[in-house]
């Protein structure tokens, strides 16, 4: 058994135990393997131990390890979860499935256009980014304008709005870590009742919050998808190409 396989299935594990500890059933979250300057080789090996999404933050290496993995593409589903620049959607809009990190109507409104250009491929599912910490270093927008902008990106042709990622401040702090998690929740809540009635919200489902050291405070809180990478791959000590 490689480290992947055996890391892989420690985190699935402790997916497992944190779900049930929340009264949660384990399936309803999913696994993001978040594979960001890990090789192509890692992702393969990932995969053939039955993790079949993964998550990039650089556009031209993400696009790049979806070219050399091209012969596995049917059995793949890849995530785009690092800040996106308008010059860089149309790269994003024809080779993702997901986009976690929409912070802005612009670049919604530029991936629901150049999504259209690929008639085979199919809509682009898209979550809003939220900057619960309010730090500057990091993308996202407030909490008080995330119904605004959902509302604008959900009515969109191309894409769909599938839920709120956010990434709070870093803290070893497990009550932070449960209040950070909470106020999102709350906010996804609220946004689905809001318009429990509006079409435009039907798979209005996932919640893109926990990382390897708060997965278990983000699932207690309601998250649908985890982020790992480190957990998963190893140490992240320098790029590796």
């Amino acid at each position: 058994m490689t480290q992947i396989t055996t890391n892989l299935m420690l985190v699935k594990q402790r997916l497992e135990l944190a779900a049930l500890a929340a009264k949660r059933e384990p399936e309803d979250i999913r696994l993001l393997a978040v594979s960001k300057t890990f090789p192509a080789r890692d992702i393969e090996e990932a995969m053939h131990a039955g993790q079949t999404a993964f998550g990039e933050n650089y556009v031209q290496e993400g696009v790049e390890k979806i070219e050399q993995l091209a012969k596995l593409r049917p059995w793949l589903e890849w995530h785009f979860i690092g800040p996106l620049q308008s010059n860089k959607t149309r790269e994003v809009a024809a080779h993702f499935d997901w986009v976690h990190s929409i912070d802005r109507l612009k670049i919604a409104e530029r991936l629901s256009s150049q999504r259209a250009e690929f008639a085979e491929l199919e809509a682009l599912q898209v979550c809003v980014q939220i900057n619960v910490s309010q730090e500057e270093s990091k993308s996202g927008i407030s909490l008080e304008e995330v119904d605004t902008l959902c509302d604008a990106v959900s009515k969109l042709p191309n894409i769909v709005l599938r839920g709120l990622m956010a990434i709070p401040a870093p803290t070893t702090n497990v009550q932070e870590q449960h209040q950070a998690f909470e106020a999102i929740r709350n906010c996804f809540i609220s946004i689905k009742t809001k318009h429990s009635h509006d079409h435009h919200y039907d798979f209005f489902d996932t919640l893109s919050m926990g990382m390897s050291d708060d997965m278990e405070a983000a699932i207690a809180e309601g998250s649908t998808m985890v982020r790992i990478g480190s957990a998963i791959f190893g140490k992240r000590d320098k790029i590796k190409v």
